[in-house]
């Protein structure tokens, strides 16, 4: 039965939260709507951050998502949310304030890991990429023109990183414990084929490497001291060491949370640590863990742009009492823009045990691979070839056969299987 009055209280100002209350007011509730954000900013567009920000195509603050400001909602943002009591249905902030609510969406998002040593992650030209001031301080420091950038981390934003920082026309020196960029979201035989296109383009790699320490003078980094005791002389570092999901404010909550993310049941309502729903709470995008229809229940927390929107919107009108059309298990999809280098993604390759080259030539640097797993297609990675990639997500939706039959236009003849390679 849908609910159009009461308090909604939703914990975080992302594109899941923007997504989640524009749902709730088009569902029909008119009742009071309040936004909470750490940040002093209305919800904007990350994407764009680790691209358009950096080269200085797109100025930081000119990312702000279209239709917060349109919203009928109270916005209370410049303050985080610090501890939940769910006794009182009352949020408290970091400011001393408390905030009640009836029902609530947690939609905290991540942050970027830092760098392990707070002394050396503090330095001058040490830098972390998650939000749009950390965007906006390293875009100034690649426009003064450093000697070197150092980046440490071969995931996503590393690999977008370093590939910006040859548009730049910087030297840059990617450091990446796995055996190949991007290894343990792709696998160690198509991470080596997009490894080696990123050195065509300039790019150094030091994959099997691990920075052990950061050396400083003055305060500022000056070179990067490796395990295997290497040297890398850089001015500019950027730690790209993953995410980390915001959830401490639950601890004490009574909640099924912990860095992995915030348990929910099928439907997107959050769990107690006794596995039971609370029917006033659910959570959604990259802070919420859920089990995946498409995975055999498996649970997954997903950093994924349209996910954030697909579960928001989810999360939205199961508040408002809208009745769903089953549990949420939306496609998983992603993109990723290196440079001049698209790679696109459908379904989640964790657990794949076969990989197909199956559309084009990644020595010419534009292919499809094709993830199986127990004879079923289980995700698709296009990279520059992403016109082929819808045929692909249907049979990762439909859990097609692998590999797949039949022939088609740019495919290999005799597909090969290969090993994905996941450290």
């Amino acid at each position: 039965m849908a609910q159009t009055s009461g308090r909604v209280l939703i914990v975080g100002a992302g594109l899941a939260a923007l997504r989640g209350a524009e749902a709730l007011r088009e569902t029909g509730f008119s009742g009071t709507l309040t936004i909470v954000g750490d940040e002093p900013y209305h919800p904007y567009d990350r994407p764009p951050l680790s691209k358009h920000v950096l080269t200085g195509a797109t100025p930081a603050d000119a990312t702000t998502l279209p239709g917060s400001h349109g919203l009928d909602a109270d916005w209370q943002l410049g303050s985080a949310a610090v501890r939940l009591d769910r006794a009182a249905h009352a949020v408290h902030l970091a400011d001393g304030r408390s905030l009640p609510y009836d029902r609530l969406l947690i939609a905290t998002g991540t942050r970027a890991r830092p760098w392990p040593n707070p002394h050396e992650g503090r330095l001058a030209g040490v830098f972390t990429l998650r939000g749009r001031d950390d965007a906006r301080a390293l875009r100034q420091a690649l426009a003064a023109g450093p000697r070197r950038v150092l980046v440490i981390g071969g995931g996503f934003i590393g690999c977008e990183v370093a590939s910006l920082c040859r548009q730049l026309g910087l030297p840059v020196t990617l450091v990446e414990p796995g055996p190949t960029p991007l290894a343990r979201v792709l696998g160690r035989t198509v991470g080596g084929f997009i490894g080696a296109i990123h050195e065509g383009h300039g790019v150094e790699l030091r994959c099997g490497s691990e920075v052990e320490w950061l050396e400083d003078e003055g305060g500022r980094l000056v070179r990067a001291h490796l395990v295997d005791g290497g040297r890398i002389d850089a001015d500019l570092a950027v730690i790209a060491l993953g995410a980390v999901r915001n959830t401490e404010w639950l601890d004490g909550s009574g909640l099924s949370a912990d860095p992995g993310g915030v348990d929910c049941d099928a439907d997107g309502r959050v769990l107690d640590t006794e596995g039971r729903p609370d029917p006033h709470i659910t959570a959604a995008g990259d802070v919420a863990r859920f089990p995946h229809p498409l995975y055999e229940g498996r649970r997954v927390a997903l950093e994924h742009w349209s996910h954030a929107v697909a579960q928001g919107v989810h999360a939205g009108r199961l508040l408002a009492g809208t009745p769903s059309n089953g549990p949420y298990g939306a496609l998983p999809t992603f993109w990723s823009t290196q440079g001049d280098l698209v790679v696109k993604s459908a379904g989640l390759t964790e657990g794949a045990d076969t990989v197909a080259i199956t559309q084009g030539d990644p020595a010419a640097g534009r292919f499809v691979a094709l993830y199986g797993r127990a004879g079923r297609c289980i995700a698709a990675v296009s990279v520059d070839s992403a016109r082929w990639l819808p045929a692909y997500a249907e049979l990762v939706a439909a859990g097609a056969p692998f590999p797949p039959r039949g022939t088609a236009t740019d495919r290999p003849k005799g597909i090969e299987i290969f090993e994905p390679g996941f450290p």
